[in-house]
């Protein structure tokens, strides 16, 4: 296994999923981007990628993208606005990202996805064919989102948990990191549990509150750990909010909660 220096630390080669909120990406007043965000992450993510790992990053944030654009204040309660906002803030996300990867001598790439995109036989391949075809560059970081104008799963339930692991499981990572406004898995004292070993133990644990600004909350992020752990493919959720997150999390430091992988394995690369 090939392995790599990041910072001072050897490490092996690692295939990374980082999935990225709506709660770790809007601003204070959730009606625009946090560009201070979008820039600290993007360091991180091209941190990994020049130490030659392969990043996908699977990113919320289109709706709190379109807000202003619309004239909202707020995130809209009707489904029909929400992807309205999706339409026209998607563009605006991709802006940030490639502004900000552009500036780590990196480029980026769009897909948007439907869960029927990795149902269907025939679209699955293309999309790992697509995907395995950017990361063999080098220099290519894919940004994935759901595709809100015409799905709604992510705008309703999940906040792109769920595809996040999905999309990890297609290409056979190495590792899943979900970045939320929360350092970890919390027990009932609030303290940040370190790591765990059957997820269906852990699930008494979350709590339906979720971040002001987030889709999903806690169980959808415990489900997607499932899928992925499940597959084989080690899991780690961590606060996106706090600097240095990405980096300890890749160099196993004590960060966040830690879900150890029990399935056979991810699938196979191509």
């Amino acid at each position: 296994m090939k392995r790599a220096f990041l910072g001072v630390r050897l490490i092996p080669i690692m295939r990374i999923v980082l999935k990225f909120g709506s709660g770790i990406l809007a601003s204070s007043k959730g009606n625009t981007l946090d560009k201070k965000q979008f820039a600290r992450l993007s360091r991180d993510v091209s941190e990994l990628v020049q130490a030659g790992h392969e990043c996908i990053v699977v990113s919320s944030g289109a709706v709190a993208a379109g807000l202003s654009s619309l004239g909202l204040k707020s995130r809209p309660e009707e489904l029909v606005l929400r992807q309205a906002c999706a339409a026209v803030g998607q563009s605006k996300l991709m802006q940030q990202y490639a502004e900000c990867f552009g500036s780590q001598g990196l480029s980026v790439a769009q897909l948007l996805l439907t869960h029927g995109d990795i149902d269907s036989r025939t679209r699955c391949e293309n999309v790992r064919s697509t995907l395995s075809s950017l990361l063999s560059r080098g220099k290519v970081v894919p940004i994935i989102n759901e595709n809100d104008s015409v799905a709604t799963e992510e705008l309703k339930f999940g906040d792109n948990d769920r595809l996040s692991a999905e999309v990890a499981m297609l290409v056979g990572a190495d590792l899943l990191i979900l970045l939320t406004s929360v350092e970890g898995l919390l027990d009932a004292k609030g303290t940040r549990v370190p790591r765990v070993l059957e997820v269906e133990k852990a699930s008494g644990l979350a709590r339906q509150d979720k971040g002001r600004f987030s889709v999903g909350g806690m169980v959808s992020k415990l489900q997607a750990v499932k899928l992925a752990v499940d597959a084989g493919i080690e899991t780690v959720i961590a606060s996106g909010r706090k600097a240095g997150q990405i980096r300890a999390v890749v160099s196993g430091k004590d960060v966040g909660t830690r879900f150890a992988a029990v399935g056979g394995g991810s699938q196979e690369r191509k």
